[in-house]
C-alpha cells in the first residue's frame, strides 16, 4: 500500500541547528533551584490568560532564529518609528481581533489543553500537577533530545500531548510552546503541530508564535504561516515573518504584493543567498506566478528550519552532507516529507523507527510502500521472508539478516551487531513464531524484537525455552524476560540474579549492575538479599541528589507527567553506556510507583537489549 497522508499531518522537516552540546554531568544539572520543594507563594501570579513576560536571559534551547537579524540601520529606524507606529498597530490588531474573533461558544480555554483525552489513552488532567508550571517549563526547554530510550520517548509525547491542566503559575500559551518545543526536539512534527493548533489565535504570545513557525517549517507546510498573520507581525520582529508575508500573498494569488515584499527584504538584507532563493521558490509555486528560482546548495554549510521546511515543501532535494549538521531527530521528521518519494525517506525511517516517533506497524507499512516503488530493495525481500517464509526456520533467518542489514542512516549496531531500529518492524514476526530451541543464539534478540513492540504475553511463551539455550544466549535471554514480562514465572532468585552478573563480568559491570537496579525498580528482587544485591551493584536506594529526589517525590505525588519528563531527563543523549544502574533504577521505580508498570517493563527490558 502506498501512504496517501493529507496535509494536515504531512511530512516532517528539521528544526534550526542541532541543539548545543550541554555538559553530561548527570541529569541533576537541569533541574531550577527548589523543584521538587513546596513552593513559596508568590506575591503577584500572572493572570491565568494573559501573556507572560518574555523572560530576560534567552534559554539555549530557545528556537534559532530562522533568518539573520535585520540591519543595524533598519534596526534604527525600527526604534525611531516603533513610537508612532504603536497606536496605529493597536488599533489594527484590534480591528483584526474583531473581525475574526470567535464566538464564545467555540473559544478554547487556556486552562486544559491537549488533544490526547484519557478516553484516547492520555494521562489524567493533573498530570503534572498544579504549581510547577514554570520549572517544568525551564527543564523542558533544558532537557536535550533525542534520547537513549525508545520506551521513553514513547511514554513522554503521550504525556505531552495528553490533555491536561496548565498549572496556575505559567500561560496556558506559554506552556503549550514549550510542550510542542520539546515534542519538535524529539521528532515529534505533527504531534507538535496539533498541539500548537489547540489553542486559538488570538491567545497566542510571543514565544509561541515562534514555536509555531517552527512547527510550520518541521512540517513542510509554509501556507501554515498564513492563519497566523497578520498578528504575529504585531508581536515578533522575527525576519521569518516578514517572509511569510511574501509567501502568503503569493497563495492569495497576489502576485504583485509578492514581489514588492521580497524586493523590499531584499532591499533591506532580511533574507539573503540560499533563504532568500527558497523563499522565492515557494512564491515562485503560488497561483499565477511566472517564477521558477534554481536552488544550488554550493557554499552553505549548515541546515536550517527555514531551509528545510521550503525544500522540502518544494521538492527541492537537500544535500546529504547537511544532514550532519544536525541532529539524528532531523531524519526522524524527514520520514514523513510528503514531497519525498519512499527512497528519500528511507534514512529518516531507519531513525523515526529507533527513536519510537514511528510505532513498528508504522515501520512496517513504509516498507510496504518501498517495496511498490522498488520491489528488488533488500530490506523488502528480507521482510516478506520474516513474515510468509515457508518455514519457522526461513524467518528467523530472514529476521536476522534483517537486524543485521546496515541501516540507511549508518547507524553503528549495538550488541550481537543488532541494529536495534530493525527490531520494532519484525516484532510481529517475532511474536508469531512458536518458541523452539532451533532459534538458538538468535532467541534473545527475537526476545527484545517482541518486546521493542509491546509483545510481552508472546514473549512469555519463550520462557519454556531457556532450559535449552547456552551461554550469553541464555543469559541474555533470561534477563530480558525477567524485566519484560509483568510476572515472570522461572527461577528469580538471588542465586541466578548473581549468576548472571557473574556471567556478564567480562562485558564490563554496567549489564549486571543494570539488571540488578531494573529488578529493584520493579521490586523484584529477593527481599532477604534486596540490600546485599544493591550494595554489590554499587546502587544507593536514598534518593540523595537533587534529580532523584525530585523524581521521586513526584511520583509520591502521583504526578505521572512530571514523572515521564524527568524520566527523559534522565535517559538524555543516545549512548546507552552514559546510564549508569543508579539512574536506571530511579526512573524504573518511579514509573512503577505511579502505575506505569508496562512503561517501567518496557524500560527496563530495553536497557537489557541495548548494554
Amino acid at each position: 500500500m502506498r501512504f496517501n497522508r493529507p496535509l494536515l499531518l504531512a511530512g516532517l522537516s528539521a528544526l534550526a541547528l542541532a541543539l548545543p552540546v550541554l555538559a553530561q554531568s548527570g541529569p541533576e544539572s537541569l533541574l531550577p533551584e527548589g523543584f521538587g520543594e513546596p513552593a513559596p507563594t508568590p506575591s503577584a501570579p500572572p493572570a491565568r490568560n494573559q501573556p507572560a513576560p518574555p523572560p530576560s536571559t534567552p534559554s539555549t534551547s530557545t528556537p534559532t532564529p530562522l533568518l539573520p537579524a535585520t540591519s543595524a540601520i533598519d534596526q534604527a529606524a525600527n526604534a525611531m518609528q516603533a513610537s508612532d507606529n504603536a497606536a496605529q498597530n493597536a488599533a489594527q490588531a484590534d480591528e483584526i481581533a474583531e473581525k475574526y474573533d470567535l464566538p464564545p461558544t467555540a473559544r478554547r480555554s487556556l486552562d486544559v489543553i491537549g488533544p490526547l483525552t484519557p478516553e484516547l489513552g492520555g494521562l489524567d488532567r493533573a498530570a503534572f500537577g498544579q504549581t510547577h508550571g514554570q520549572a517544568l517549563a525551564s527543564i523542558m526547554r533544558a532537557t536535550r533530545a533525542p534520547f537513549m530510550s525508545r520506551w521513553a520517548s514513547i511514554l513522554l509525547r503521550r504525556a505531552l500531548i495528553s490533555q491536561i491542566d496548565t498549572p496556575g503559575d505559567i500561560n496556558g500559551a506559554d506552556w503549550v510552546a514549550e510542550r510542542a518545543w520539546l515534542l519538535l526536539r524529539m521528532g515529534e512534527a505533527d504531534n507538535a503541530r496539533l498541539l500548537v493548533q489547540g489553542v486559538d489565535s488570538d491567545q497566542y504570545t510571543r514565544r509561541l508564535y515562534s514555536v509555531a513557525m517552527q512547527t510550520q517549517l518541521a512540517t513542510a507546510d509554509p501556507a501554515g504561516f498564513c492563519p497566523l498573520l497578520p498578528r504575529a507581525r504585531n508581536f515578533s520582529d522575527e525576519p521569518g515573518w516578514f517572509m511569510a508575508q511574501a509567501i502568503c500573498a503569493s497563495f492569495s494569488a497576489d502576485q504583485g504584493s509578492a514581489s514588492a515584499l521580497l524586493n523590499q527584504a531584499s532591499r533591506r538584507g532580511i533574507a539573503r543567498g540560499i533563504d532568500y532563493r527558497l523563499a522565492e521558490k515557494v512564491v515562485g509555486a503560488g497561483p499565477n506566478s511566472r517564477r521558477s528560482v534554481r536552488i544550488e546548495w554550493d557554499g552553505v554549510d549548515r541546515l536550517t528550519a527555514w531551509r528545510f521546511g521550503l525544500a522540502t515543501a518544494t521538492n527541492v532535494e537537500i544535500p546529504t552532507a547537511l544532514y550532519g549538521t544536525v541532529g539524528p531527530q532531523v531524519r526522524a521528521w524527514e520520514a514523513r516529507a510528503p514531497g519525498l518519494t519512499p527512497a528519500q525517506r528511507l534514512p529518516g525511517t531507519a531513525v523515526a523507527t529507533r527513536l519510537g516517533v514511528f510505532s513498528g506497524r508504522t515501520a512496517l507499512g513504509f516498507h510496504a510502500a518501498l517495496a511498490e516503488d522498488d520491489d528488488s530493495s533488500e530490506s523488502a525481500e528480507l521482510l516478506r521472508n520474516a513474515y510468509g517464509a515457508n518455514s519457522i526456520g526461513g524467518r528467523i533467518e530472514a529476521m536476522r539478516e534483517f537486524w543485521r542489514l546496515q541501516p540507511a542512516d549508518r547507524w553503528p549496531a549495538g550488541p550481537g551487531e543488532v541494529h536495534f531500529g530493525a527490531l520494532p518492524v519484525i516484532a510481529r514476526a517475532a511474536a508469531a513464531l512458536p518458541p523452539t530451541a532451533g532459534a538458538g543464539e538468535d532467541t534473545p534478540w527475537l526476545v527484545a524484537a517482541m518486546l521493542s513492540g509491546g509483545y510481552d504475553r508472546n514473549a512469555a511463551r519463550w520462557a519454556a525455552a531457556l532450559g535449552r539455550l547456552e551461554g550469553h544466549a541464555r543469559e541474555r535471554t533470561w534477563a530480558l524476560l525477567a524485566t519484560g514480562l509483568p510476572a515472570p514465572a522461572f527461577d528469580m532468585s538471588a542465586g541466578r540474579i548473581e549468576s548472571f552478573v557473574s556471567a556478564t563480568s567480562g562485558e564490563g559491570e554496567l549489564l549486571g549492575g543494570s539488571l540488578v537496579a531494573a529488578l529493584a525498580g520493579l521490586d523484584r528482587l529477593p527481599a532477604d538479599a534486596r540490600d546485599r544485591l544493591l550494595q554489590g551493584a554499587g546502587i544507593d536506594p536514598v534518593p540523595r541528589r537533587r534529580w532523584s529526589r525530585s523524581i521521586m517525590a513526584s511520583a509520591q505525588r502521583g504526578e505521572r507527567g512530571t514523572v515521564a519528563l524527568l524520566a527523559a531527563v534522565g535517559m538524555q543523549g543516545q549512548n546507552w553506556q552514559a546510564m549508569t544502574p543508579q539512574q536506571l533504577y530511579f526512573i524504573v521505580a518511579a514509573l512503577r510507583q505511579v502505575g506505569l508498570d508496562p512503561y517501567a517493563r518496557m524500560i527496563a527490558a530495553e536497557a537489557m537489549a541495548r548494554l
